[in-house]
């Protein structure tokens, strides 16, 4: 694995919502073009206490899968248990802890913000999931044979 770029998207507060999801899926859109990405991976939500606030991430969720989708990428999703028991080894780690391993994993690439190192997580989670599938996919070929 090879660190490229982290950052967090976030659009302005001062915005309406629907003007932050769109803000949300240009950034993204372009974030997929800039990179040449070829694959993306995301997090399950989870279920919030509060439902509007649930109801608010399922809007950017959707915003995010929409514009990794209309590029064209093939979406990954994993839940945070196996994000962490696949970066940390336990599915109840801390932030500290993702922080950390994706730190030493990436060869200190400078995370200082946990929303990034959870995005980084996934896209380790990936890679290692991604890798086992081709090893297995492989297998079966040379088992075909």
């Amino acid at each position: 694995m090879t660190h490229v770029a982290h950052g967090v998207v976030s659009p302005a507060t001062d915005l309406p919502f629907a003007y932050r999801l769109l803000a949300l899926h240009e950034t993204i859109s372009e974030l997929a073009r800039a990179h040449a990405a070829d694959e993306a991976a995301v997090e399950h939500t989870f279920v919030n206490k509060d439902p509007v606030a649930s109801l608010k991430l399922g809007h950017a969720r959707g915003a995010a899968l929409t514009a990794l989708a209309s590029a064209g990428l093939e979406v990954a999703e994993y839940a945070p248990n196996t994000v962490k028991k696949s970066v940390v080894g336990s599915g109840h780690a801390d932030k500290k802890q993702i922080m950390a391993m994706v730190e030493m994993l990436l060869g200190r690439p400078g995370v200082k913000n946990a929303d990034a190192a959870d995005a980084l997580a996934v896209a380790i989670t990936h890679a290692h999931h991604r890798a086992h599938a081709n090893r297995l996919k492989a297998a079966e070929l040379r088992a075909a044979s």
